[in-house]
């Protein structure tokens, strides 16, 4: 009896306990079913070219994800450049890898038959922005009139209000330009074919959105992670872009060179608005 109780405990300390499944998250998706619907694809690929199981992790906002890569519930977050800055302060997260937006940059919009001809026409007026804390829709706008010498809440009038709202009331008069991105316009033009929009004032190409890890990630299962995004780029774009959301990133790619530099620009923004990194704005 005794020998073949040892027997049996040799069998189970022999049997490797099954690998935990490397958990990703995704800032501005929300709900499980919607974060399938745009990352099952890139899930499904990531798991191939790693052999690693990968499990997607929904997050309720970007304050949870950095509670969640705090307390190691989820090991990998893919965010924009506004929240990268505040991530990286609060969590000390790692880069793994920067995912390329094509055309990402922020832009202030007039009507074009209107009194704003110029950035310092704006001096006393409204400019609307959209989702607070945005880097497109908020902080890269404002950080767009700032280069050109408006300061924020000083030389003009900021309010926050949704993109399509701001849109009607750019074209009443109410408002006198509309901070968004070339995206944006594109699809605004589109929706009212009968009004025309001009671009007084465009900003620097933003930082890349980006992948990063908790710091205590397993130093292998990260290695692998971070060179399929250098050996196998195409097949995990590929499968990145067919999420309807994701067809942002067509046409571009992965930069494994980055450096938390690169996102002192985000910073300069946050200043613009008067607020530190330490917080997410509008959490």
């Amino acid at each position: 009896m005794f020998r073949k109780f040892l027997t049996a405990a040799a069998v189970v300390l022999a049997t490797p306990l099954a690998a935990e499944p490397i958990k990703f998250a995704v800032t501005d998706v929300e709900g499980l079913e919607a974060l399938q619907q745009e990352f099952a694809a890139f899930e499904t690929a990531l798991e191939n070219k790693t052999g690693l199981e990968i499990e997607l992790f929904p997050v309720s906002s970007r304050t949870s994800a950095v509670e969640a890569l705090n307390q190691g519930k989820v090991d990998l977050v893919l965010t924009g450049p506004a929240e990268y800055v505040v991530i990286k302060e609060l969590s000390s997260a790692q880069i793994v890898v920067a995912w390329q937006r094509p055309n990402y940059y922020a832009q202030i919009v007039t009507m074009t038959e209107g009194d704003i001809k110029s950035v310092s026409d704006l001096k006393g007026k409204i400019v609307t922005f959209g989702s607070v804390g945005s880097t497109f829709q908020h902080l890269g706008p404002a950080q767009v009139l700032s280069d050109f010498g408006l300061a924020y809440a000083s030389d003009y009038q900021p309010q926050i209000i949704s993109r399509n709202v701001a849109i009607e009331a750019l074209i009443r008069g109410d408002v006198q330009a509309v901070g968004m991105n070339e995206g944006h316009l594109r699809r605004i033009r589109e929706a009212f074919p009968d009004q025309s929009f001009t671009v007084i004032a465009r900003g620097r190409d933003l930082p890349n959105d980006i992948l990063v890890a908790r710091n205590d990630m397993d130093a292998d299962d990260l290695g692998k992670i971070a060179n399929a995004f250098v050996n196998d780029s195409a097949e995990l774009m590929a499968a990145v872009t067919k999420g309807e959301d994701n067809k942002k990133y067509e046409g571009g790619f992965f930069l494994t060179k980055v450096n938390d530099a690169d996102y002192d620009y985000v910073r300069e923004m946050y200043k613009t608005i008067g607020v530190d990194t330490s917080a997410f704005v509008g959490e």
